[in-house]
């Protein structure tokens, strides 16, 4: 922890973050935001050919579908929703008055039809479900949200807002999984070309309670995630700076997603941490990008 913390004082320090008061919610500085969109730049031109489908959704989600994704069974403790007030008038005085004598003012304020989006692909799988079957040589799709999870941590890499950049493929078990690997290479590679070591190993979601542990030990022994851990705060318990996932065919049929021939679509995913790539950066090679290497600065940079 003390790394962690030592590390965010050198973030605030340097203006590179901006200390808001809560833990895990910070602003940004322009160098830093110039990291994160030359980083973008370096995986559109890794992942630009392919022909995915670009489409940006906001950092909040029809709570309907947050609901029926089944997020609230396996991770209640990151999941966020929105409030507004919705009394009266005289409800309205009620709430000035308890903020004016410090005391709680939250208790009229009622769940809206909007949820916090806990990763970028969450709207996806029923956008595509309503335009009808996948076409049999798949769908690929680009996406770039901000995300939120309730984990506040003085450990830099652990933001409670943050932006998510995925791939998502859309196919048969075969065309996902020959897509899963092919990023996996590439990661390594585009991490490579900007000096991280980085190593990749399986791993699991964060699932909550005791059947969240079945679940974790499960998509670990069928090697369904696997993360590429690069050192941010310490040497020895790296940070998941990218993630490579098969659903098998969870959300095709939780969502209907299916292919032109009616069987169910297989679907996988690769997401980007961007402030976790650009904090892994800093750590890496400084806190100035101007005297970074330059062999790293040409490739962000060109």
């Amino acid at each position: 922890m003390d790394m962690q913390v030592s590390f965010l004082d050198r973030l605030f320090e340097s203006g590179l973050l901006i200390d808001t008061g809560v833990d895990g919610l910070y602003g940004r500085s322009g160098e830093f935001e110039d990291v994160i969109a030359a980083f973008e730049r370096l995986i559109d031109r890794t992942g630009g050919g392919d022909g995915a489908e670009a489409i940006r959704f906001p950092p909040g989600m029809n709570r309907a579908y947050f609901e029926k994704s089944g997020y609230m069974k396996s991770f209640p403790q990151l999941a966020g929703t929105v409030h507004s007030f919705c009394g009266n008038d005289h409800d309205h005085l009620g709430l000035l008055q308890c903020m004016e004598e410090g005391n709680e003012w939250t208790k009229e304020q009622k769940a809206t039809d909007i949820a916090l989006t806990p990763a970028a692909c969450y709207p996806l799988y029923p956008t595509i479900a309503k335009r009808g079957p996948i076409s049999m040589k798949g769908g690929l799709y680009d996406l770039q949200s901000y995300c939120f999870r309730h984990e506040p941590s003085k450990d830099p890499a652990r933001q409670q807002l943050f932006r998510m950049r995925e791939y998502v493929c859309m196919g048969t078990e075969a065309h996902v999984t020959e897509f899963r690997q092919t990023w996996m290479d590439r990661g390594v590679e585009m991490m490579k070309s900007v000096g991280l070591d980085v190593e990749i190993d399986v791993a699991n979601d964060p699932f909550f309670g005791r059947a969240g542990r079945l679940l974790a030990n499960n998509q670990r022994d069928q090697n369904l995630k696997f993360e590429l851990l690069i050192p941010v705060t310490s040497q020895t318990k790296k940070t998941a700076c990218m993630s490579f996932n098969y659903h098998q065919d969870a959300f095709g049929s939780k969502w209907g997603l299916n292919l032109e021939d009616g069987s169910v679509a297989h679907t996988a995913c690769v997401g980007f941490g961007l402030e976790r790539i650009a904090l892994a950066l800093f750590a890496q090679h400084g806190l100035d990008t101007k005297l970074w290497p330059e062999n790293v600065r040409k490739v962000l940079w060109g």
